[in-house]
């Protein structure tokens, strides 16, 4: 399962469906309750897709240790949750197709 938080304008979210993701979506500002609801104890990973969910990551990695992080997102990835990040992508340099194929590849 792939959490996904932020309005996901690029759809990084459909093209992890298309390809057959099991990809629950957290509506809202992503918090530990809202992280918890959707899954987090069981996701292999989470995606941001706006930086003002950023907060999460050391939330996320706190509930689960193995839970891979990633950002698409045009915005620059706050300092303090750099060390937390496997991978930030821009969308702008990268195509959701592609990003969705290769985060998928990385989670085998």
């Amino acid at each position: 399962m792939i959490l996904l938080t932020g309005s996901d304008a690029d759809g990084l979210g459909d093209a992890l469906e298309s390809l057959g993701a099991d990809v629950v979506r957290i509506e809202g500002i992503a918090t530990r309750e809202s992280l918890v609801d959707a899954g987090i104890q069981d996701a292999r990973a989470l995606v941001l897709t706006e930086m003002d969910d950023a907060s999460a990551i050391p939330v996320a990695k706190e509930t689960n240790p193995d839970i891979r992080v990633f950002t698409y997102s045009r915005d620059s990835l706050p300092e303090f949750a750099r060390g937390q990040t496997d991978l930030a992508v821009d969308p702008a340099l990268l195509s959701a197709d592609i990003v969705a194929e290769e985060l998928l590849d990385s989670l085998r």
